[in-house]
């Protein structure tokens, strides 16, 4: 079976960021009238950010220094200052094909925190965002970390960092000086992690007790540090999204997947085509930045040692108390976004659809495939048992791979607990379902403040309420059990207790378990590798 990424799976404008009317620009919509000014004191200098309602919030502080200057390098923390520096807006999104002002000098996050030097210890919630490798930021409305630090008395950091060919390009073979520029952008996520460590006291939280969350790609990332050493310890708590990373790329496939963006631009891969490289404007590597068929995080033998989950969960990461996660209906977005026409299947044209688009299931007959959800699912039209179908063979499948794994470590590991989104968005009269990224917004608490991606109503804002408080105890505690939610077991491969969170929330166990027997038939390939 041909290997193919997860961008050539996606439609462009890629529906890893999000769902369906998504993305509209976001700044500057906290209330001014109700501002007072923050100022916090960080290792590097002074910041001033902005109070409402209570929360203290702080958007664009630098990170790590300007990565134009150290392109494919690993990055650096930034330079003090003296005086005061405004944390007022977003910074720039990392460089990335589309509409957005985007820079080098990316390496921003933004803080919310109900309290400034209090001493309160807070849980931190450090986020990641989704996009695969290849796009996205967290300067988005529906990852707004204001509803979450109020409702939950936690600190919520989201990060912006490089991606695709300025984060994950391989170059080592080609020049030894470059050899972490394939896991550059892990590297800035690790920076980031570091300047938690070392800030976030000024911030009221803990560094003691720091979670990662992501959705999708942002999932993806959080998986692959549980396997790089020099992360260990930054993080005490992971929960993923929709974003598993079972294996990452072998260095000779990111070495061909290079070799395919030095072509593009007309150079040669060595060492004078990388001193090309480096010195391209930003737009024109832009440009070519999809020319690989994948750009990822590469096994390289030393920041990335050993594949995340592959062949077990990682040892490092043991300990670690884990939530994983994914939706009903992924493709809804992830496929249909691109192909309206999906959603006009007839039993006719269903099975050449599902043959275009169903690389995951290896050698399992499509026509088979599809007689078996007709049998199981009798109300299913074609559309429903095309998305079911294709939801079900790919990056699910990589999460039920990655909750065995992790149920497999030995007594006195930290438990895992899992969840499906099964909740149906009203938009656009339903057809989107439970699609990519749905549950996202409900993670921060933030249905109110999009009704655009989840309608609006008293049914989404006590699903977003109940779901934020669940992960903020998973966050505070290490156990996602609340008040309001039925028990959670902690999953094990004999029961596979699974957490739905739908409207009427409940614990089902081995939820699509004939649809895990059926695809588990076919080896699991993570694209990419």
């Amino acid at each position: 079976m041909r290997r193919r990424s997860f961008l050539h799976l996606l439609v462009a404008g890629s529906p890893l960021i999000g769902g369906p009317r998504l993305r509209q620009g976001y700044g500057g919509q906290v209330a001014r009238a109700q501002s007072a000014e923050s100022i916090v004191e960080t290792a590097q200098g002074k910041w001033r950010g902005r109070a409402n309602g209570g929360i203290h919030i702080f958007k664009g502080i630098r990170y790590g220094a300007d990565t134009s200057r150290r392109r494919f390098l690993p990055p650096v923390a930034p330079q003090p200052w003296t005086g005061v520096r405004d944390a007022l807006e977003f910074g720039l999104v990392a460089p990335q094909p589309g509409s957005r002002p985007i820079s080098e000098d990316c390496l921003h996050l933004n803080v919310w925190t109900p309290g400034l030097r209090d001493n309160a210890k807070r849980p931190v919630m450090v986020w990641f965002h989704g996009g695969a490798y290849s796009g996205g930021t967290s300067n988005d409305i529906e990852t707004d970390g204001e509803r979450l630090s109020r409702g939950g008395d936690v600190v919520v950091v989201t990060v912006n960092h490089r991606l695709n060919a300025f984060g994950y390009l391989h170059l080592g073979a080609f020049d030894p000086n470059f050899a972490a520029s394939g896991n550059a952008g892990q590297l800035d996520l690790i920076l980031a992690l570091e300047w938690v460590r070392a800030n976030i006291a000024e911030f009221g939280g803990n560094a003691g007790n720091v979670t990662i969350f992501g959705h999708s790609g942002g999932g993806a990332k959080c998986a692959t540090l549980m396997a790089m050493p020099k992360a260990a310890g930054l993080f005490h708590r992971v929960l993923t999204q929709s974003g598993q990373q079972v294996t990452a790329s072998r260095p000779e496939t990111a070495t061909t997947n290079a070799t395919a963006l030095f072509t593009a631009l007309g150079l040669a891969p060595d060492r004078p085509g990388i001193n090309r490289l480096r010195t391209l404007p930003m737009e024109q590597l832009v440009k070519v930045s999809r020319a690989p068929a994948y750009l990822g995080p590469v096994k390289d033998g030393r920041i990335l040692p050993r594949d995340p989950f592959e062949p077990d969960a990682p040892p490092q990461s043991a300990k670690i108390p884990m939530i994983l996660g994914n939706t009903r209906g992924e493709t809804r977005t992830l496929i249909g976004r691109g192909d309206p026409s999906l959603f006009e299947l007839t039993w006719e044209t269903l099975l050449p659809k599902l043959k275009a688009n169903s690389p995951f299931m290896g050698t399992l007959d499509r026509a088979e495939v599809i007689a078996k959800y007709r049998e199981w699912y009798p109300k299913y039209s074609p559309a429903d048992v095309f998305f079911a179908a294709t939801t079900d063979s790919r990056s699910w499948r990589g999460q039920v791979i990655e909750a065995d794994r992790r149920a497999a470590q030995p007594v006195g590991s930290a438990p895992t607990w899992v969840y499906q989104f099964d909740w149906l968005t009203p938009i656009d009269g339903g057809k989107w379902g439970a699609h990519h990224g749905l549950d996202v917004p409900f993670t921060f608490d933030n249905a109110a403040i999009t009704p655009h991606f989840v309608g609006s109503g008293g049914e989404q804002d006590g699903l977003s309420a109940l779901m934020s408080r669940a992960f903020v105890a998973f966050a505070r505690t290490g156990d996602p059990n609340v008040q309001g939610l039925p028990p959670w077991p902690a999953f094990d491969v004999k029961r596979r207790a699974t957490m739905i969170f739908d409207r009427e929330t409940r614990v089902e166990d081995d939820p699509r378990g004939r649809e895990r027997r059926m695809f588990g038939q076919v080896p699991y390939v993570q694209p990419g590798t």
